[in-house]
């Protein structure tokens, strides 16, 4: 793989996923896709991790999708495209269903499957000189189903229809119009605002952040509120940081959560 996803632990709460490919502005390949879906596993599992950072590297993209260079060997029919989905869509459900909150830090260019990974984060901070769009009927290609699923759940149908249809590339401002991305800062603020976020997410309790995110996933699918998940949600008044929650707060000092 020759480090071309990486893993980087900043501390004991916080982890950063880097893709790391700049000479070709971060285009996935499927050994990427591979590693990157690995890394999600693995970040899934650890129980004291807050947050997750995921970019990409050099400055310029985020991620340009999928290398077409690659199309010949590994997706020129439909046999080796359906073999090629299950490692991409494998890996954006390892993203999207990863129970640590997760940031897309956007510089540059997020558009294909950079735009689809992004949209499997939580939260999404991008630069104003960010592009971003899906242009795959240039290369007459549908957007297969489970990619398309990760769209309609970052923003609208009709939305994700206008994306598709036109094909367009389009900026930062349009991207936040359209619910692509949560917020637009100055390019060089990016790292800053992204860690600045981050930072905010690990002071909370971290089992509140898990649990917040696993009410609202399961809601969204059942489109209802669950007896399951409306009695877990009480569940965060047996814990440990919850006393040392309210204490604090009584005392008017920052509490320090042991995820307990």
């Amino acid at each position: 793989m020759n480090n071309l996803v990486k893993l980087n632990k900043i501390n004991s709460h916080l982890s950063e996923v880097v893709i790391n490919r700049p000479e070709k502005l971060n285009a996935m390949t499927k050994p990427m896709w591979i590693e990157l879906g690995k890394i999600f596993k693995k970040i899934s599992k650890e129980k004291n991790l807050r947050c997750v950072i995921i970019r990409g590297e050099g400055g310029k993209s985020f991620s340009p999708g999928n290398d077409i260079g690659e199309f010949k060997k590994e997706r020129s029919s439909s046999k080796l495209a359906k073999s090629y989905g299950k490692f991409l869509h494998g890996t954006l459900g390892s993203i999207f269903n990863c129970p640590v909150p997760t940031i897309a830090m956007i510089e540059g260019i997020c558009v294909g499957g950079g735009l689809e990974i992004a949209a499997c984060c939580d939260i999404r901070i991008c630069g104003k000189s960010s592009r971003f769009g899906i242009p795959i009927k240039r290369l007459g290609l549908t957007m297969a189903a489970k990619e398309l699923e990760v769209l309609l759940k970052a923003t609208t149908y009709s939305t994700a229809m206008e994306i598709l249809f036109e094909g367009r590339v389009f900026d930062s401002q349009e991207a936040l119009e359209k619910r692509l991305v949560n917020r637009v800062v100055n390019d060089e603020d990016v790292k800053k605002e992204a860690y600045k976020s981050a930072e905010l997410i690990c002071e909370g309790a971290p089992k509140v952040a898990r649990w917040h995110k696993e009410f609202a996933r399961n809601i969204l699918k059942k489109g209802k509120v669950t007896e399951k998940i409306n009695n877990l949600g009480y569940k965060c008044y047996d814990t440990e940081d919850f006393k040392i929650g309210y204490q604090s707060f009584l005392n008017k000092t920052k509490p320090k959560f042991k995820n307990k």
